[in-house]
């Protein structure tokens, strides 16, 4: 058995088709099928659901291709362990995130490339939190940066980043524009353009709508942090979005963020990788950097205002897992 056919496995099942997973792998479609082939006579099992195109993988094939990614996942963790030793860290590294939490993305990934200089980062910044905690068990990235839900399944280790809290974005010629703060109450009543609803950080924003007894009827949905922004400066919408936003775009001209209040609510989101020994360099490496940095300080005031909100984040809990 060779590394290259669990590979062309993997790819298989990433791409859900021959040509597609050829060319991935950067070899012919015969080259790989045949090599997936010669895998099945070796493991005495089909892998393969063959039709007059990809039909899937079969039940053995779904189990072993986990597998495959764990031993691929190994190699990777060794060879990068090895080349620590005798160069320095190298490689790439891949960071799957929430959107609500890209922006803060950056807070991790410019220490960590100046610590780590032969480092090249990946970041996934359109993940829902399981496709988050699914990746990360499959192997397909090394850590993840992602809501901290107390029922975060064993088989992985977290730290504490920040404490995401939540502010109204209105145009500048709203009503509220003038005040310091807005209720969620008053929030729910504005022609508002939220995230879809199977997002986790809509979730949130409607569990505490429904905590103060309303329901927001938004007009539009968009599964886009972008897109609210776009939607706000139309001057048509107001939307609810996580302050850690406001550090990517700023308060754009002609837009208003006011922090929300009654209640203020916060959720906490740190860096998650899996909990296995000996643990990726890679994954040991971002965690390094994640300690020594103080990510929710650095978020914590509000761009345009002139000293920080007086809301603690919650920075320096101890590790969870």
């Amino acid at each position: 058995m060779l590394f290259r056919q669990l590979e062309y496995l993997v790819a298989l099942s990433r791409e859900r088709h021959f040509a597609r997973a050829a060319q991935a792998c950067h070899v012919s479609q015969p080259a790989l099928s045949e090599a997936v082939r010669k895998l099945e006579e070796e493991l005495d099992v089909p892998l393969v659901l063959r039709g007059r195109a990809y039909e899937g993988l079969t039940p053995e094939g779904e189990r072993i291709v986990v597998w495959a990614r764990r031993i691929l996942a190994d190699r990777d963790a060794l060879t990068s362990e090895v080349g620590a030793l005798r160069d320095g860290l190298g490689g790439r590294i891949r960071i799957g995130a929430v959107p609500t939490a890209s922006g803060a993305v950056a807070r991790l990934t410019a220490p960590f490339c100046l610590a780590h200089p032969l480092v090249t980062v990946e970041v996934r910044a359109d993940l829902s939190s399981e496709d988050v905690l699914r990746q990360l068990r499959s192997f397909e990235i090394d850590a993840g940066i992602t809501y901290l839900r107390e029922d975060l399944a064993e088989g992985f280790r977290s730290v504490p980043l920040y404490e995401e809290r939540y502010v109204l974005l209105t145009d500048a010629a709203d009503s509220l524009v003038h005040r310091t703060t807005a209720t969620w109450a008053e929030a729910a009543r504005l022609p508002l353009c939220l995230l879809t609803e199977a997002m986790q950080g809509r979730q949130v924003l409607d569990e505490v709508f429904a905590e103060v007894g309303v329901r927001p009827s938004p007009r539009v949905e968009t599964d886009a942090v972008a897109a609210l922004f776009a939607h706000v400066r139309t001057g048509r919408w107001a939307s609810v979005v996580p302050h850690t936003w406001l550090h990517v775009f700023g308060v754009p001209h002609g837009m208003r963020a006011v922090p929300l209040v009654e209640p203020t609510r916060t959720v906490p989101v740190g860096l998650v990788t899996v909990a296995r020994d000996p643990e990726s360099v890679m994954a040991r490496a971002l965690t390094e950097v994640a300690r020594r940095t103080d990510v929710a300080a650095a978020l914590e005031r509000l761009p345009g205002d002139p000293a920080p909100h007086p809301l603690q984040s919650g920075h320096g809990r101890p590790d969870v897992g």
